[in-house]
């Protein structure tokens, strides 16, 4: 089989819309659609578990039938960018924004951007998170142009809709409560072996997003305390170190 048929063997076996590629036959030299259909069908499935098993809070949100279908459109034009399955539907969320029929649950694709940040965190590199003694070592004089690097594990998901809350209340058996319904900042963090989830106060949310986008310690607070006079510097400062959001400090 040439390097041609390979790639159109690839593409048609992604899109049940396309025939069986020209050249490929069995061993009698005989086209087989129905043989490559099943091929193609182990495919699909072998995908739509991929992405039922990485967005399992998704899927029990909207129901196994319901979220099989979505997956088998999603598949249908959203082939593997990497051999790692484990990876699959990395734009699966923008996907189910976009997804007409779960337009009603608005919160859905926010809910499934934390599990794909999850699974992100969980495969992410080893690093040691920057202790609170470290923080405590830099000079009061340098504190403001000092910038944190962000831990490999770490990620933040904002949403309009309590996201986090939603995604750790259907982990649970019975489904757990969501106590209020309002937006949250989401931080996932992977310090040491395990991946936590932290919705942060609404009034850190500003001053956490902007120094893991690179900002100095001094400017993001600047931002901050303008979005919420209530911020308090110190506080979110140590918070967020306490969670394990950096692996090291530089100099702005």
């Amino acid at each position: 089989m040439g390097a041609a048929t390979l790639d159109l063997f690839a593409a048609a076996l992604l899109d049940a819309r396309s025939p069986l590629p020209v050249g490929l036959t069995t061993a009698r030299e005989e086209a087989d659609t129905a043989r490559f259909a099943v091929y193609r069908n182990n495919v699909h499935v072998g995908l739509t578990e991929a992405l039922a098993q990485r967005f399992a809070v998704t899927a029990r949100l909207v129901g196994e039938e319901f979220f099989r279908g979505m997956a088998r459109v999603y598949v249908q034009d959203h082939k593997p960018a990497s051999p790692l399955m484990f990876e699959y539907g990395e734009d699966f969320p923008d996907f189910v924004a976009g997804f007409a029929p779960a337009a009603g649950l608005a919160y859905l694709a926010d809910v499934a951007r934390v599990e794909a940040v999850w699974s992100r965190a969980y495969h992410a590199a080893e690093a040691d998170p920057l202790s609170v003694a470290a923080l405590a070592g830099i000079a009061p004089e340098r504190l403001a142009d000092t910038k944190l690097a962000a831990h490999p594990a770490t990620a933040i998901v904002t949403s309009d809709h309590p996201a986090g809350s939603i995604w750790a209340a259907h982990r649970t058996d019975p489904v757990g409560a969501v106590a209020a319904w309002k937006p949250e900042t989401v931080l996932i963090v992977r310090p040491d072996a395990e991946v936590n989830v932290h919705v942060l106060p609404a009034t850190d949310a500003e001053f956490a997003a902007a120094v893991l986008a690179g900002e100095a310690l001094g400017e993001a607070a600047e931002r901050a305390l303008g979005a919420n006079a209530a911020f308090d510097f110190g506080a979110a400062l140590i918070g967020l170190v306490t969670l394990g959001a950096f692996a090291a400090t530089e100099r702005g």
